[in-house]
């Protein structure tokens, strides 16, 4: 049984709902935490764990091994969830994106195959396989990524799978489509879109707003990760979706209207260059493990406005900062 686990971008969205569903569900493990605390890590998203004697906080970059190695050494198992993730940011400079997703992916694989890692599971994102129209992706398909934050995590992909095939490492891929939920980070659409609207702001809304993507609530996809933690073979890309395709007028409308508030509040914007149109993922391979999804997207979305009603202090407080403002002023410069 795997035991000591390293879960490097750990005080992100996705990370720490799955250091705190971790702890919730496998009584045995101890977790590591090591996140850099970039704009998007937050460690009040974990503050209701912080106590636990099996969890640990260290500060610190995936791309530093001085900080890195020592922790590699005491784990037997890495799950890097650590990475540049917001295609906007990607778009208005890439250097991040490439320094994180791939030069310090790097480093996490030669460490954990230095200290012998027996399971490393690789967080990727539906975006590198690029735009579908009709069909589904499966994990076989060729990828295609439009942006500079796919294209670094496509080429992360790439990388973490040659450390299986050149050396048996027991690297696992999983790509999962759009997440929502508690705790993430206010730049992303939905919670952008409930926080906007709970402070009667505009919602601005990209092109036509006919662009489709899949959305799975947060915590089927942490039940997913585990499962592939568990049963995932090496050498295996595994894809989460949640099978709820929605266009971005679609999920704008829902939302003011969960929110009780106008449709005037939707303001169209100038449409982000490569925009892909329409992601969609065949999830049969991680159904074959046993997974399943439990909530429904409705439910769970009305769960998560009630998340962001009822934490306003967090959000307010992540909205005030300097580095939300500067980056939502460059965006809305260039979206003009």
């Amino acid at each position: 049984m795997l035991k000591n686990i390293l879960i490097t971008g750990g005080a992100g969205f996705i990370g720490s709902n799955f250091v705190r569903y971790l702890l919730k569900t496998n009584p045995v493990c101890k977790v590591i935490n090591l996140d850099k605390l970039t704009y998007a890590g937050n460690l009040d998203n974990l503050e209701d764990i912080s106590a636990d004697p099996r969890y640990r906080f260290v500060k610190g970059d995936i791309c530093n091994e001085r900080v890195l190695e020592p922790l590699v050494a005491r784990v037997d198992t890495i799950i890097n969830f650590a990475a540049e993730t917001h295609v906007d940011r990607s778009i208005l400079s890439s250097d991040d994106f490439l320094k994180t997703n791939i030069l310090g992916l790097n480093l996490l694989l030669k460490l954990a195959l230095k200290h012998k890692i027996k399971k490393f599971i690789q967080i990727s994102t539906d975006e590198v396989y690029g735009s579908i129209d009709k069909g589904k992706f499966k994990e076989t398909d060729t990828i295609d990524p439009s942006s500079p934050y796919s294209s670094s995590k496509a080429a992360g992909d790439i990388l973490a799978l040659s450390y299986f095939k050149t050396y048996n490492l027991p690297v696992v891929i999983t790509r999962s489509s759009n997440n929502f939920g508690p705790f993430q980070y206010p730049e992303k659409v939905i919670p952008l879109f409930i926080t906007n609207a709970l402070e009667n702001q505009y919602l601005p809304l990209y092109g036509d707003g006919l662009n489709v993507r899949d959305w799975i609530f947060v915590e089927d996809n942490c039940r997913a990760i585990d499962i592939v933690l568990k049963k995932g073979r090496p050498g295996e890309v595994y894809n989460i979706g949640g099978s709820c395709e929605k266009t971005n007028r679609e999920l704008t409308d829902l939302i003011l209207r969960l929110t009780g508030k106008p449709k005037s509040l939707i303001k169209r914007v100038k449409d982000r260059p490569g925009h892909d149109r329409r992601y969609a993922l065949d999830t049969k391979k991680i159904e074959f493990l046993g997974w399943k999804q439990r909530y429904d997207f409705m439910d769970a979305l009305k769960l998560t406005i009630d998340w962001y009603i009822r934490n306003e202090t967090w959000w307010q407080r992540v909205k005030e900062k300097s580095a939300f403002k500067a980056h939502y002023q460059k965006w809305y410069r260039r979206s003009h």
